[in-house]
């Protein structure tokens, strides 16, 4: 098989030499570099890479990864899009031929988008960036897809390739929120787009816009993935907590925990916010609840406060204040054992310690 990496860059210097060692598995490595001020270019040119530079105006990722498409060569078998900090796990190329088979099309396989100071995944899930040369555009002004324009499109899994994300914090990500009111503009009936909408206006602390735009996305037809309904609900309440709305934040947590029950993350957002107005009994008896879910699904929607210390760290805390002190011991631990160079949870520790000792002396 021919195998071609393609990405698009723009100032990312720091990350050229790393990313180029992991594609290099690939018969040729293509960039489109979009305007780098830096030595993006040179890097990439030294190490052999086929770089074309090409400013786009006005901006949109899907004309820039169609353009970055382009370049790769026609004869090509196999196209594997990245960014340029990404990083594939050595031997990607081998099992990726290994594990195509005839007639498929695209490759769905793990992506550790966050981790841990020690490589640990954070949040982890399924991206599709693999596939044949055909047939595929990407769409979308941001937020942007690999899209299937011929009669049968056929997907496998390869659960042994793995990419990891490493990005740069620095990097401005402020074209994000009018891409996405175009995006809209243009497809007001996609619903995933109408989610990360709502999703970006919360970030921006734009609450009621938030909530409006998500109770759209809740209401379109096509908005039946209940992992995303459920996280829609989640940033509708986290709207209401911040309006000071408390009573509207619990109905709607509420209405997410009934979408999907077999999410821890809908348990944890409850028990945060009954935190917040220091209703203890419900923090510990919504906590407990998370803990019966063992496993998250492997998709893109899951928070990190939800596998992290913090379940115990709210157990902790609010069993001290119900006196159940032999349990806030225990469960302190625990979050320790997640984050045991935490200040706080270290200092936590001693008060719940001293706290115990004592209760024990005087029975």
């Amino acid at each position: 098989m021919k195998i071609c990496v393609y990405a698009i860059s723009k100032n990312e210097e720091k990350f050229v030499e790393r990313w180029v060692n992991s594609m290099k598995e690939a018969d040729e490595i293509c960039v489109l570099d979009t305007g780098s001020t830096d030595n993006t270019v040179k890097k990439l040119e030294e190490l052999g890479v086929n770089v074309k530079t090409k400013s786009i105006h006005p901006w949109r990722f899907d004309v820039a990864r169609n353009e970055s498409l382009q370049m790769v060569p026609k004869d090509t078998d196999i196209c594997v899009c990245t960014d340029l900090d990404e990083v594939f796990e050595k031997g990607w190329r081998k099992k990726l031929e290994e594990a195509w088979t005839e007639g498929a099309t695209k490759a769905r396989y793990p992506y550790y988008w966050s981790l841990d100071a020690n490589d640990h995944p954070k949040v982890s899930f399924y991206i599709e960036k693999i596939h044949t040369l055909n047939n595929y555009v990407w769409k979308h002004p941001v937020h942007e897809v690999i899209t299937y324009i011929g009669d049968s499109e056929q997907i496998i899994t390869i659960d042994d390739i793995l990419v990891k994300h490493y990005p740069d914090t620095q990097k401005s990500r402020s074209s994000y929120l009018p891409l996405l009111e175009l995006s809209v503009k243009e497809e007001p009936n996609d619903d995933r787009n109408m989610h990360y909408l709502g999703r970006e206006y919360m970030y921006y602390k734009r609450w009621n816009e938030c909530i409006d735009t998500l109770i759209k996305h809740l209401n379109l037809k096509t908005a039946t993935w209940k992992d995303e309904r459920s996280a829609s609900m989640r940033f509708i309440a986290r709207s209401y907590t911040q309006l000071n709305r408390y009573d509207e934040a619990r109905m709607w947590l509420d209405k997410a925990v009934e979408e999907t029950p077999y999410l821890r993350d809908p348990y944890i957002e409850r028990a945060l916010l009954e935190y917040k107005l220091e209703n203890f009994e419900e923090v510990y008896l919504y906590c407990l609840k998370a803990l019966e879910i063992k496993e998250h699904t492997k998709s893109y929607i899951h928070e990190v406060f939800s596998w992290d210390e913090t379940v115990y760290d709210l157990l902790s805390i609010s069993s001290y204040a119900l006196e159940k002190y032999e349990e806030s011991l225990f469960y302190i631990n625990e979050a320790l054992k997640f984050n045991p160079s935490s200040e706080r949870l270290c200092s936590n520790k001693e008060i719940i310690e001293k706290k115990y000792k004592s209760s024990i002396e005087k029975k």
